[in-house]
Order: structure tokens, then C-alpha cells, then sequence
């Protein structure tokens, strides 16, 4: 099984606003450019987000996960409207669970989904949109971190005339050694 995650990031390594919003991604809109994401989307088969990422997905119209599995970790379950499934327990045993039941491309989104899934050497694969802008403050991808490095290998880098730089890594540790998406 392969985690990957493809998320946007603003310069100074915020996914949203203090409040949650996102906004600031229309920066980078560009008729028929979705830098990749729809490539990405279409080669996964599950998705594992957090809380307030399903949240804020519940507001799109239409769903924009149709047609994968879709689990989303929060502590609270809510009826499902859309299939999805919620996961209360270590990101280990919700990746081996999924495993076993033959998920092969997992995209893992949400900040704080993300830093679990790093620390417990799930992520195969990193691609950071980051979007020319400085928000000051906000909710951070990475966090305060666990104080470790972790030392990633560039796949490749791509700038845009909107500004969006998008870096693709490899998490050498992750996925116990697995190669990543190509």
C-alpha cells in the first residue's frame, strides 16, 4: 500500500486559516490548470482525512471524494452521508487494516492526519503546492514536529505563471521503503 499527500501550502507553511478557511487558494486559480490533482485523485483509491477536512468538504458541492473510500479519523462519529467511514485509533492499525482489506493508493489529508501518518513512517510520498502568499499565521502543516529530521529526496519541482511551486518528494523511510508514485 502506498500513503501519499498532496496538499497546498502557503509560503510561511500554513494549510488554512486560524479560522479553518481556505480562500487564499483562489491566488493560483487558472482556467483548465488543477496542477495535477485530478492525475493524483484519479490513481488513489482511498482517502484518509481529518476531521476538519471532511468538515470543510461537506460544504462542496458536489462531494468531491465520489467514487473512493473515504475514512475520516475524528474522535466523533456523525452518520455518514456520503459512505464514509470514522476511525478513532492509531493511524497503524487503521494502515494495516486498510491494507488488508486491499486499498493500494491512499491520499492522507488534513495537517494533522499528516504529521500521525510521518511519525509512524506511512507517508511514501509528499507533493507541496506552495502558493506565493504569506498568511502570517494559520494552522501549519507540519507543526512543532516531533524534533527528529526527516530527510526527504526530491522527485522533482514545477513553477507555474500563477506563482504555484509544486515539490514532489520522497519519504525514504515511509511505507517500509516503498517506491512512490511515478
Amino acid at each position: 500500500m502506498h500513503c501519499a499527500v498532496f496538499i497546498a501550502v502557503s509560503l510561511d507553511g500554513f494549510i488554512a486559516r486560524v479560522d479553518g478557511s481556505v480562500d487564499w487558494l483562489t491566488l493560483v486559480e487558472a482556467p483548465g490548470e488543477d496542477y495535477g490533482y485530478q492525475r493524483f485523485f484519479d490513481a488513489t483509491d482511498t482517502l484518509v482525512i481529518g476531521r476538519s477536512t471532511y468538515d470543510l468538504a461537506l460544504g462542496f458541492e458536489p462531494w468531491p471524494y465520489r467514487g473512493k473510500r473515504c475514512v475520516v479519523l475524528s474522535h466523533r462519529a456523525t452518520p455518514p452521508r456520503y459512505g464514509e467511514e470514522f476511525f478513532d485509533g492509531e493511524v497503524s492499525a487503521l494502515a494495516a487494516r486498510l491494507e488488508s482489506e486491499g486499498a493500494k493508493r491512499v491520499y492522507v489529508d488534513g495537517g494533522a492526519v499528516i504529521r500521525q501518518f510521518l511519525s509512524a513512517g506511512l507517508i511514501g510520498e509528499l507533493t507541496l503546492s506552495v502558493i506565493p502568499v504569506l498568511l502570517g499565521e494559520g494552522i501549519s502543516l507540519f507543526g512543532s514536529g516531533s524534533g527528529q529530521d526527516l530527510k526527504l529526496e526530491l522527485l522533482g519541482s514545477q513553477s507555474f505563471p500563477s506563482g504555484l511551486v509544486q515539490l514532489r518528494y520522497r519519504v525514504p523511510n515511509g511505507e517500509r521503503g516503498r517506491a512512490g508514485l511515478s
